[in-house]
């Protein structure tokens, strides 16, 4: 039987990225890119998002990290502090995603733009190419197809990136209304490449990218479709992860709470304001 992955979450109250075990609150890792004096990171304050992803040009195992303040990197795992790439990209990036050449791409929902920055070229390197897309909330990399999709508010687009890494192109090459207004989270489906979560103000939905096709009703859907969810993804045992505003957190968005379906239950992080919660794995799909 597969195992479940750990779980990763963005908790804005303390500015962290936190790892934990997927059966218990156990905390396996944790970052911040403030010093450890307390110094603070320009665009750093309420991290929006975070993927695993594995390349050898970042040692490996590394992460992507936004920040609703402005910040997009990559950030080796075998690090606490030592980004290998980082920019303010502003425009209140949503998601970013590590592309098979090592640049990276970002969502931003208020600049309303999908970007691929040119982070293949060195620390310093800040070029990019851009694709409007209105409310840009989440981006994810498909190796099978070689497309790069997008969710924004009305809709999901797939996007080609061509060029070369130090000079890429975007191109759309697919493009379907969402069912509901206000896309925001975008992720694979374990288990089927041909699906992916999309999640919008008013629902969670399975998206066949074969057919073109939405749907509803999936396993878990009694309990997981419903509107406002911030973060949806599954483990390879199918048990379902998701996030959603709760009164009386620090943040209006936020939650210390993360829900599982198939079985039901709760892990509760007592005193943080968390927004999204991340199967932790490498994989893309």
């Amino acid at each position: 039987m597969a195992a479940d992955y750990p779980i990763a979450v963005t908790d804005q109250a303390s500015k962290r990225i936190i790892v934990l075990d997927s059966d218990t609150t156990n905390i396996l890792w944790e970052w911040s890119p403030e010093g450890e004096d307390g110094s603070e990171t320009p665009g750093w304050g309420l991290p929006s998002d975070v993927k695993l992803r594995d390349h050898e040009s970042y040692g490996g195992l590394c992460l992507v990290v936004t920040d609703s303040y402005g910040l997009a990197a990559i950030v080796p795992y075998s690090s606490r502090k030592t980004m290998s790439w980082s920019l303010v990209v502003g425009g209140n990036p949503h998601a970013a995603e590590l592309l098979p050449d090592g640049n990276l791409a970002v969502a931003a929902s208020d600049g309303g733009w999908v970007r691929v920055y040119t982070s293949s070229q060195g620390s310093n390197s800040t070029a990019y190419a851009e694709f409007p897309l209105p409310g840009a909330h989440g981006v994810l990399w498909d190796p099978e197809r070689k497309l790069l999709w997008a969710v924004g508010d009305d809709r999901l687009a797939a996007f080609s990136v061509g060029g070369a890494p130090h000079a890429p192109v975007l191109s759309r090459v697919q493009e379907k209304k969402l069912p509901t207004l206000w896309g925001h989270d975008l992720s694979p489906v374990f288990g089927d490449t041909d699906l992916l979560w999309v999640t919008t103000n008013s629902g969670v939905y399975q998206y066949k990218k074969s057919t073109g096709t939405w749907s509803s009703r999936y396993p878990g859907s009694e309990q997981a479709n419903r509107g406002f969810v911030k973060s949806m993804g599954n483990q390879p045992t199918g048990a379902i992860i998701q996030t959603v505003p709760k009164e009386g957190a620090l943040y209006a968005w936020g939650t210390d709470t993360a829900d599982l379906f198939l079985p039901d239950r709760k892990l509760v992080l007592p005193e943080t304001s968390v927004y999204k919660a991340r199967i932790w794995s490498p994989h893309y799909q």
